[in-house]
């Protein structure tokens, strides 16, 4: 690494900051760009595709009221965020998660007993 002297300070540091104000401007459009990507709508076949489900599969759910889906005339219509979250709702705990749940019920009420 190159040794800088107490003169070049002040324009490494110069240079220091154009950099960061750089690599804050590129975090920002990358955040930008992915916010607007949640928001994406799909069709049935797009949310076919990214749930890897087939078309009639997606049509049953849809009439069993089983899947987040926006109606426009006879068009349905969905967001991605909400698909992705749906699928996140249906995740089966571990059994650590579950003992960890029970022993912090436990605690609660024998707290609330003591008192």
């Amino acid at each position: 690494m190159k040794q800088f002297t107490l003169e070049d300070l002040p324009k490494m540091v110069g240079k220091l900051y154009k950099k960061l104000d750089k690599i804050e401007k590129l975090l920002k459009n990358k955040s930008q760009l992915k916010g607007n990507d949640d928001e994406e709508l799909l069709t049935i076949s797009g949310a076919s595709k990214l749930l890897d489900l087939s078309v009639a599969t997606i049509y049953t759910k849809v009439c069993k009221n089983e899947i987040p889906v926006n109606k426009q005339g006879k068009r349905l219509y969905f967001y991605k965020t909400e698909l992705l979250d749906w699928i996140k709702s249906g995740r089966i705990k571990t059994i650590a998660e579950i003992q960890q749940e029970v022993e912090l019920k436990l605690n609660s009420t024998r707290k609330n007993k003591d008192r």
